[in-house]
C-alpha cells in the first residue's frame, strides 16, 4: 500500500482509557519518516516531527488536543510536496512541512496506547 500526493489517508482509532501518547508515522522506512504525528495526553498537545537518515528534525507543537481517551475518532491526512495537512477529529486542521519533499510514501507505523480500528487510502 502506498500513499501518494493528493490522496487521502483516513485513520480510525480509539485511544485506550489510560492513554498517555500514541503516534502515527508516514515515510519510507523507520529511519526516514516524513510525518511523525504524536498526540500527547500527558502534555495536552500534538507534536509533529520528521526523521531523515535516523536523525530527528525540529519538533512542531500544536497547543490543542482534540482527542479523548476511550473514545473512537477519525482523522484525515493529505499531503503535497511541501506540506502535510491533517484534519483533526473536531474538524480543525493543522499542517506540517513535508521535509523529505517526496510525493509517495509506503511506510506506515502506529505506536502507543491506541487501538487501530481502520485505515483507508483513497
Amino acid at each position: 500500500m502506498s500513499f501518494k500526493e493528493g490522496a487521502e489517508f483516513k485513520i480510525r482509532l480509539k485511544p485506550k482509557d489510560g492513554c498517555n501518547r500514541f503516534s502515527i508515522n508516514v515515510g519510507h522506512d523507520p529511519d526516514n519518516i516524513a510525518l511523525h504525528f504524536n498526540p500527547r495526553f500527558d502534555e495536552n498537545s500534538i507534536v509533529c516531527n520528521s526523521m531523515s537518515g535516523g536523525s530527528w528534525g525540529d519538533e512542531y507543537r500544536e497547543g490543542s488536543l482534540p482527542f479523548n481517551r476511550g473514545v473512537e475518532c477519525k482523522f484525515y491526512i493529505n499531503f503535497n510536496m511541501e506540506h502535510f495537512f491533517i484534519k483533526l477529529p473536531d474538524g480543525s486542521t493543522m499542517s506540517f512541512p513535508n521535509r523529505l519533499g517526496d510525493v509517495k510514501y509506503k511506510y506506515f507505523d502506529i505506536h502507543g496506547d491506541a487501538m487501530l480500528v481502520g485505515m483507508k487510502i483513497k
